[in-house]
């Protein structure tokens, strides 16, 4: 079977084409407030350190994945899709209140619960297409999944702050309010008339024995537990080259901050692309490698920002783009393919925690390493560290594949 018809397949199924559509949908909103949250609090404070922290108030629900994604284990997962999208677009209404210095703290609660709806709706999302879409498929939508995140990233910013310079904050609060209620409408139409993890969740254990599940199963799997352990590191070191991004712009480029922007538009190019070839890939090469393969694309895109022409510095843009999703549709594949319906929710959430928190780590710790070392050594270390990675990971492959054709004896 070729990628092109995969990917028509795809679309085609209605489960799986629908989740797409409300992917698309709120992606849009939430891309544009995401932007805009740190404009809108730069403006109303005029303190930099704040308009930081808005980043920071979407990623800190991450930390909670493991007991925000059981709640995709106990719940039937479409009501869940559609009256969490319904609570987080009732939730940014309030924010046209947001008007001055006093109000901002209103902004910062609304965006953290807007960050813990997503963990929720994302487990939700990653358990019901596993038990609705083919196993063959996993790959080829979660790759579309990666293109159309971000697809999204890529225009509405550009909207969003478009919107935020004509009619203000409020506006793109609204605008994400909307689209959050038409996800709703879209998952209301998803046909799938109840989720199996209602019916097949075991008895409860202790509350802590719960949460704890996903990690088990994780730690358990030697599918998923290097795939893992590859992503958290990775994605450690993508929150470091984030960190020194504008550093690398002034003292390595000698450009404007704003050239950053195009950097970011080049490397969301590189992940859409990828996203559209990750499920031929993975029909081709064994997870591990094809995560293995896209480190190391990763690692020397971030190595090649220690030298300064511009042509250089695009392509490591691209190759950065191209080679940091790989890992992660990789290991969301193998969590969707591996684990039991009944720990879905909770496994994939933890996964998510466990590879995404290491990123937020790394931007607190870039921007302070970027003040007292030269962007050229920690992008030159960074970029050491990602093909160490990406060999450590492909060692482990062969390994297994050798160990897996040697005759028993």
């Amino acid at each position: 079977m070729g990628g092109g018809s995969a990917v028509v397949r795809v679309l085609r199924d209605r489960t799986a084409g629908r989740c797409l559509a409300g992917v698309v949908v709120s992606g849009f909103g939430t891309s544009a407030l995401w932007l805009t949250a740190g404009i809108w609090v730069k403006s109303l404070t005029g303190s930099n350190s704040l308009a930081a922290l808005t980043v920071f108030a979407m990623w800190a629900p991450v930390l909670a994945g493991p007991a925000l994604g059981a709640l995709a284990d106990r719940m039937d997962r479409k009501v869940l899709l559609v009256r969490g999208n319904l609570v987080t677009a009732f939730l940014l209404v309030p924010l046209v209140l947001v008007d001055s210095g006093r109000t901002v703290w209103l902004l910062f609660a609304v965006l953290v619960l807007h960050g813990a709806s997503g963990v929720v709706l994302d487990a939700a999302e990653s358990a019901l297409v596993a038990g609705t879409v083919p196993a063959s498929l996993l790959a080829d939508f979660n790759g579309l999944r990666m293109t159309a995140n971000e697809g999204m990233k890529l225009v509405a910013p550009l909207a969003g702050a478009g919107l935020y310079v004509r009619f203000g904050g409020p506006a793109v609060a609204l605008l994400a309010a909307v689209t959050c209620a038409l996800a709703a409408l879209v998952f209301a139409r998803l046909p799938v008339r109840r989720s199996p993890a209602t019916a097949d969740s075991p008895p409860a254990g202790s509350r802590r024995d719960e949460l704890a599940a996903g990690l088990r199963r994780i730690r358990a799997s030697a599918v998923l537990r290097p795939l893992v352990t590859a992503g958290a590191a990775t994605m450690l070191l993508a929150g470091v080259n984030g960190a020194v991004t504008f550093a690398y712009v002034d003292e390595v480029l000698g450009r404007a901050p704003a050239y950053a922007g195009v950097l970011y538009a080049v490397q969301g190019a590189g992940s859409v692309a990828v996203g559209l070839l990750a499920g031929p890939l993975l029909r081709r090469l064994p997870e591990r490698l094809f995560a293995a393969g896209g480190i190391a694309v990763f690692a020397l895109g971030v190595g090649a920002r220690t030298v300064s022409p511009d042509t250089v510095a695009l392509a490591a843009s691209a190759a950065i783009g191209f080679g940091l999703p790989c890992v992660l549709v990789a290991a969301m594949t193998a969590v969707q393919r591996e684990t039991p319906d009944a720990v879905l929710g909770r496994t994939a959430a933890t996964a998510g925690s466990l590879m995404t928190a290491p990123n937020a780590v790394a931007l607190a710790l870039g921007a302070g390493l970027v003040a007292v070392v030269d962007v050229r050594v920690l992008t030159a270390a960074a970029g050491v560290a990602g093909v160490l990675v990406a060999v450590v990971l492909a060692a482990g492959a062969r390994r297994r594949r050798d160990a897996t054709a040697s005759p028993r004896v």
